[in-house]
């Protein structure tokens, strides 16, 4: 099958089909005389399991390591388990860090009580000045959004 309809039947754009080839996740697929792309069933199977993977915010890295894994299947499951183990202790620090960012914009939230004049409003004060920002709020703004974590090997 041609890489359009590929994406059709996986459900990912041909651009990130591509990215993965490059980045090496996908094999790189055959081509015709008139230089297409021909992907077989086995790209599907996998970009299926990309797919999945990305769906529980693995990292390209650890998506690498399972496929490692998954193309030697008489290897021990081990570093399987625990790939899967920092990831569970990665989603639950982010956890943490959200309900602590959630807890910053509540605090945030309670500077401006009454609707007034923007130049009044207690939030865009606050957020104007960012030299007030305590540490542990400073901490919390710039970390909340951390998506790149270890993998496991």
């Amino acid at each position: 099958m041609k890489i359009g309809e590929l994406a059709r039947i996986t459900g990912i754009q041909v651009e990130t089909i591509r990215y993965y080839e490059r980045e090496g996740l996908l094999p790189v697929a055959g081509r015709t005389e008139g230089n297409y792309r021909i992907y077989s069933e086995d790209h599907s199977e996998r970009l299926s399991f990309i797919r999945n993977c990305r769906k529980l915010d693995m990292t390209l890295d650890e998506i690498r390591v399972l496929l490692r894994f998954k193309d030697s299947p008489q290897e021990n499951c081990g570093g399987v388990n625990s790939l899967l183990d920092e990831h569970i202790r990665h989603v639950t620090d982010r956890i943490g860090e959200l309900r602590q960012l959630e807890q910053h914009l509540r605090e945030l939230r309670q500077t401006c009580n009454k609707t007034q004049e923007a130049a009044h409003c207690g939030i865009l004060n606050e957020l104007t000045q960012s030299n007030r920002v305590s540490e542990d709020r400073k901490h919390r703004i710039d970390g909340h959004v951390r998506n790149i974590h270890k993998t496991a090997v």
